[in-house]
């Protein structure tokens, strides 16, 4: 029963970090790599023209 109430603390308390997130407008969790804007910026990307 512990580990039950453990696991709901935990995860309230992340809800609580996102949503303060959110009330604060700060800017939104992205990637750092891939996806329609990466624009073959970065050094790891697969998709980087001249790569293989």
């Amino acid at each position: 029963m512990q580990t039950v109430i453990l696991s709901l603390v935990v995860f309230a308390l992340a809800m609580l970090g996102l949503g303060l997130g959110v009330l604060c407008r700060r800017a939104p969790l992205k990637g750092s790599c891939g996806g329609l804007a990466c624009g073959n910026a970065c050094a790891a990307c697969p998709r980087k023209e001249g790569k293989p």
